[in-house]
């Protein structure tokens, strides 16, 4: 069995590279923080007013009727910061509610929290609102879109034998073309042959001095005839 026939061993990747490459993609194509933190605001709006607190041996419950309305605040902002992270069309309408909903909550809930969702939120919500997704890359030429595909599967091998491909194609094409500038300069400097018909109508005037010159010396030979 030659080497051409024998497959390729499959190149192992390492899945704490994936996962991170992966997470980095979903992180940088939505407001992720934003979201984050408008979730972290909702955990102490939704959590203080069901808890038993105990101080030094003293149990201290705030179940009140202000507890539903805290639930209602909470589980608003959690599922805020989630709609962020998977819809980010809505990030401004999103953001909004974030910031209006932790302003709420401070004299519904306990002072937002006892001020542990405030900062949270409002700077949760200003994330969602001011984040604006990525310009679009430019065209990138078939080389690039190559090279790029093959450096993602982790396959050096092929991204270099796809570079080295169209290396060599632009060479030959840059040889083909000074080939065809050169053939044009010779074609230009050759001198160009003088066609038959151009001297046909200049004969009869070279031919006219000939005859003038011949008159005299008819006349010449007159004059000695008589002379003598």
């Amino acid at each position: 069995m030659s080497s051409a026939t024998v497959e390729t061993r499959p190149r192992q990747q390492n899945p704490v590279g994936w996962l991170w490459r992966h997470f980095r993609e979903f992180r940088r194509t939505r407001p992720f923080w934003g979201g984050l933190l408008a979730m972290i605001a909702g955990v102490p709006i939704l959590y203080f007013p069901y808890a038993h607190l105990s101080f030094g041996g003293l149990t201290i419950a705030m179940s009140t009727t202000a507890g539903a309305g805290s639930l209602i605040i909470g589980v608003l902002m959690i599922i805020l910061g989630v709609t962020a992270w998977f819809q980010p069309a809505v990030r401004v309408f999103g953001g909004i509610a974030t910031i209006l909903l932790t302003l709420v909550s401070i004299p519904v809930s306990n002072l937002a929290g006892f001020g542990m969702a405030l900062l949270p939120g409002l700077i949760g919500g200003g994330l969602m609102v001011s984040w604006a997704p990525l310009p679009e890359p430019k065209a990138e030429s078939v080389k690039g879109r190559r090279v790029r595909r093959a450096e993602k599967a982790g396959d050096d091998a092929v991204a270099e034998s796809v570079a080295t491909a169209e290396t060599a194609t632009a060479e030959t094409a840059t040889a083909a073309g000074e080939t065809a500038t050169a053939r044009i300069a010779e074609a230009a400097e050759a001198p160009t042959a003088k066609l038959p018909a151009q001297g046909g109508p200049e004969e009869p005037a070279a031919a006219e001095p000939a005859a003038e010159a011949a008159v005299p010396q008819q006349g010449g030979a007159g004059d000695q005839e008589e002379a003598r």
